[in-house]
């Protein structure tokens, strides 16, 4: 069975190469990130063509999540439990489902935007509420995953340059902190192999040429349970879709499960 997870950067823009992707990758479930459309603009058409169900999450231009699966689409919970909001409003940032022998979260975490920032304590709040949305699938023998843009890099060896990013966002101890106890569930960082290159990262920034220069980070992250951990037989980042025109700055990360 093959999972992958992939911050797309607006579905509409992207959906050619998405669907020339899914075609190609042989991918049976895909969890998607900023879809960017309202969810009665889903091109459910084109992907039930292509033989996928579709389990939406999406409000409008912004954030917006989804789970596109050909092994089934049960059990479908739209939103985080316990979600903190923000400005009083809770934005669509997660969508769970099980998918044949295995139950996913799709989930977009907020950026933070900037340390002090009132996104950033959304962002520690939001943390603490996955955390214990997902802590009984962790602990369960299903295999069960958490797949999408976690905006955190988990270690200094997941940027291209820790130094650049000094009193940024996405590096801080208490991001950080936040994924070590989303792992103390009983989910552990299913970290793929690079294509090219020997750090396999998964966004790299539209400016300066950050593409080609390598300069990214590894933000798109599967957390799986044990289950699923033991199950994995590859996991890789797919670096090949960042290319080109009209790409996403984010490239998906595609696990093979033995299930």
């Amino acid at each position: 069975m093959r999972i992958a997870t992939w911050n797309v950067n607006s579905i509409t823009a992207r959906l050619p190469r998405l669907l020339a992707w899914l075609e190609s990758s042989g991918t049976d479930v895909l969890c998607l990130q900023e879809a960017k459309v309202a969810e009665e603009q889903f091109p459910f058409e084109p992907l039930r063509e292509l033989g996928y169900e579709a389990a939406v999450n999406a409000t409008g231009r912004w954030n917006g999540v989804a789970i596109l699966s050909r092994a089934g689409l049960e059990d479908v919970v739209k939103g985080l439990p316990g979600d903190p909001g923000y400005e009083g409003v809770q934005e669509p940032r997660a969508i769970s489902a099980t998918c044949g022998p295995v139950r996913v979260w799709s989930v977009y975490v907020p950026n933070g935007r900037e340390v002090g920032h009132p996104h950033y304590a959304y962002k520690l709040e939001w943390f603490e509420a996955l955390r214990a949305a997902v802590a009984g699938d962790a602990q369960g023998s299903r295999p069960f995953a958490v797949l999408g843009d976690y905006n955190v890099a988990p270690t200094d060896e997941d940027v291209h340059d820790v130094a650049a990013f000094e009193g940024l966002t996405h590096v801080t101890p208490a991001e950080r902190a936040a994924l070590a106890s989303l792992r103390e569930t009983g989910l552990e960082d299913v970290v793929p192999r690079p294509l090219k290159y020997d750090r396999p990262f998964t966004y790299w920034d539209y400016r300066q040429l950050c593409f080609p220069k390598n300069r990214g980070m590894r933000i798109d992250l599967v957390f799986g349970n044990q289950a699923f951990a033991k199950a994995t037989e590859d996991a890789y980042v797919d670096r090949e879709e960042r290319k080109g025109k009209g790409a996403s700055d984010h490239a998906p990360v595609v696990v093979d499960l033995d299930v």
